[in-house]
C-alpha cells in the first residue's frame, strides 16, 4: 500500500516479494526480532512460507544484545544456558553458532563464601559420571557451605522435589520457599544452594517463586539427566550470535528483515487477511506472529483475540542489574564463580569476548535486583568494589579502569505463584494470529530456552492454520527430560 506520497515503502515491498505476489496461505509477518521472533521466522521460512520480520530496534536479539563502549564490546547482561536447553542448542545450530557458545564438559561451579573461614571459603557444585541422583552425591557430601545435617536434609528435599508431578496445576499456586521450609530446608540451605541456582534461573528468590516453575527448573536441570545442568555461555559478544549470525541465517532462509520498523497496529480485513501497520504503510499477510513483550502484545491485540487480555497486564516483571568492572590486571583466574555472604551473585570473566587487550573485564550478574535497579552508579560502585576485594584478594590494590552498569528493569516476567494461569498459549481466538515470547505458556521460566520454544510453537500453530505441514517440527529438537 502507498505511504501517501505515491511511493511504496520497503517493509510493504518485503511482504510481497521476492517472486510473484504472495498467494493465499503463503505469507507471514513476525513482529519482534528477539529470540522468539527470530525462531518463528526461521521455522516458518524453513517450511516454505514467505516471511517478513519486523523489529523496532536497530538490531536483532531482544534483551540478549551487545553494544560498544569505547574499545569494548559489552553484553547488556550475562546470559547462560544449560545442556538441557535443547531448543536453544538447536537454535545455535540453526544459525551456525554452536561452536561460539559451547557447554562445559561437566558441571563445575566454584562457590566463594565471603564470610567463610579461611581454607573453607571455596566450595564447588560439580557432577560425577554417575546416574541421577548419585551424580551430585559427592559434591553435596563435601560442600563446605552447609552443615552435615543440612546436606542430609537437602538430599531428602531433592527426592521429594523429584516426585512432584509438574502437570499438577496446584504447584503453581504455592511458593517455593514455603515448600522448602516445610521439607526441612534451613535459611542457610536456601541461600547457599536453592537460591544460588534458583535466583539465576528464575529471577526470584524462593519465597517469591512459583513452586511449579521452580520444580521444573530443578527436576529438569539437576534431577533428570547427569549432564543436564552443564553450563554453556557465549565466548563471543551476544550480538555476534543473536544479531549478525541470526540475520545471516534469516537472509539465507529468504526472510526479509526490517529493523527500525515499529508496528503500530494489526487488524483483520474483510478478506480474512491481516493488515500490519507501520508508520506510513500497511503490510498484508496471511498470518501474524506477535513475538513482543506481554504489555506490547496486549496493546496490539485486536478485540476478541483473547478471552481475558487484561491477564497479560497481570504478568509481573522482574529486573536484572549488571555491574561491569574493568581492572588494570588479572584478578580472577576462573571463567566464573558464584558468591555467598555478599551482595555479589555471579561473576564472569568477559575479557576475551569484549576485545579487551590489557587488564581484565568482569561482569556481575545481579538477578532479582528490585532493591538496586534504580540506585545511582556511585552507590553501586561503593558497594561492589569492596565486595569484589573481599571475594578476590588479587583485586585489592588493583586499579579500576572503568566501572559502569546496565539495567534491564523488565528483564523477565516475574515467576510468582499463580503466573501459570496468566500465560497464554500460542493460538489466539483470531484466525491467523499467534503469540510468541518467553512469557507465553512454554512451561519454562523466562529464559532463552523458553523464547526459542515459544517461537517454534507459534510457527507450528501458524503452519497448521495456513494448511502447511508442520511434521518436521516434531523432531526439531530433543525434548528436555
Amino acid at each position: 500500500m502507498s505511504d501517501g506520497t505515491g511511493r511504496e515503502g520497503p517493509a510493504a515491498d518485503s511482504a510481497r516479494h521476492p517472486g510473484a505476489p504472495s498467494a493465499p496461505g503463503t505469507s507471514a509477518v513476525v513482529v519482534g526480532g528477539g529470540l522468539a521472533g527470530i525462531t518463528a521466522a526461521l521455522t516458518l521460512a524453513d517450511a516454505g512460507v514467505r516471511v517478513t520480520l519486523l523489529e523496532g530496534r536497530p538490531r536483532l536479539g531482544g534483551l540478549a544484545f551487545s553494544f560498544r563502549r569505547g574499545d569494548l564490546t559489552v553484553d547488556n547482561g550475562q546470559h547462560v544456558y544449560l545442556r538441557c536447553c535443547t531448543a536453544y542448542r538447536w537454535f545455535l545450530d540453526r544459525i551456525d553458532a554452536a561452536s561460539l557458545a559451547p557447554v562445559q564438559d561437566r558441571l563445575d561451579v566454584p562457590v566463594l563464601d565471603a564470610e567463610g573461614p579461611r581454607g573453607r571459603r571455596l566450595g564447588r557444585l560439580r557432577r560425577d559420571a554417575l546416574p541421577v541422583p548419585l551424580h551430585l552425591g559427592r559434591s553435596l557430601a563435601t560442600y563446605p557451605h552447609l552443615s552435615l545435617s543440612e546436606r542430609a536434609r537437602v538430599g531428602r528435599a531433592a527426592l521429594a522435589l523429584r516426585a512432584l508431578d509438574l502437570s499438577d496445576p496446584a504447584l503453581d499456586t504455592q511458593d517455593f520457599g514455603s515448600w522448602l521450609s516445610a521439607h526441612g530446608q534451613s535459611a542457610r540451605a536456601i541461600e547457599a544452594l536453592w537460591d544460588l541456582v534458583g535466583v539465576a534461573t528464575l529471577n526470584a528468590v524462593a519465597g517469591d517463586a512459583s513452586l511449579g516453575l521452580a520444580a521444573m527448573v530443578f527436576k529438569t536441570g539437576l534431577l533428570s539427566d547427569p549432564g543436564a545442568a552443564d553450563i554453556g555461555w557465549a565466548r563471543v559478544p551476544l550480538g555476534e550470535l543473536h544479531d549478525r549470525m541470526a540475520r545471516k541465517a534469516l537472509d539465507s532462509a529468504g526472510v526479509r528483515t526490517e529493523v527500525r520498523t515499529r508496528v503500530t497496529s494489526i487488524s483483520l480485513d474483510g478478506n480474512g487477511r491481516w493488515s500490519v501497520q507501520v508508520p506510513g504503510e500497511s503490510l498484508e499477510t496471511d498470518a501474524v506472529v506477535l513475538a513482543v513483550p506481554q504489555r506490547e502484545a496486549h496493546d496490539l491485540l485486536p478485540a476478541g483475540a483473547l478471552d481475558a487480555p487484561e491477564r497479560l497486564l497481570d504478568i509481573g516483571t522482574a529486573p536484572i542489574l549488571n555491574v561491569h568492572v574493568v581492572y588494570d590486571r588479572t584478578v580472577l583466574t576462573r571463567p566464573f564463580f558464584a558468591a555467598l555472604g555478599s551482595p555479589v551473585q555471579w561473576v564472569f570473566d568477559r575479557t576475551e569476548a569484549s576485545g579487551l587487550r590489557a587488564g581484565q573485564y568482569l561482569a556481575l550478574s545481579q538477578s532479582a535486583a528490585q532493591d538496586e535497579i534504580d540506585e545511582p552508579v556511585s552507590a553501586l560502585r561503593e558497594r561492589y568494589l569492596p565486595e569484589l576485594e573481599r571475594l578476590l584478594p588479587a583485586a585489592r590494590g588493583a586499579g579500576v579502569e572503568d566501572f559502569f552498569v546496565t539495567r534491564e528493569r523488565t528483564a523477565t516476567f516475574a515467576p510468582a505463584p499463580g503466573v501459570g494461569r496468566l500465560r497464554p498459549g500460542a493460538r489466539t481466538k483470531a484466525p491467523g494470529l499467534y503469540l510468541a515470547g518467553a512469557w507465553t505458556a512454554t512451561g519454562w521460566p523466562a529464559t532463552m530456552e523458553s523464547a526459542v520454544r515459544s517461537g517454534v510453537g507459534a510457527a507450528g500453530a501458524a503452519l497448521s492454520g495456513l494448511g502447511r505441514s508442520g511434521a518436521h517440527l516434531s523432531g526439531l529438537f530433543e525434548e528436555a527430560a
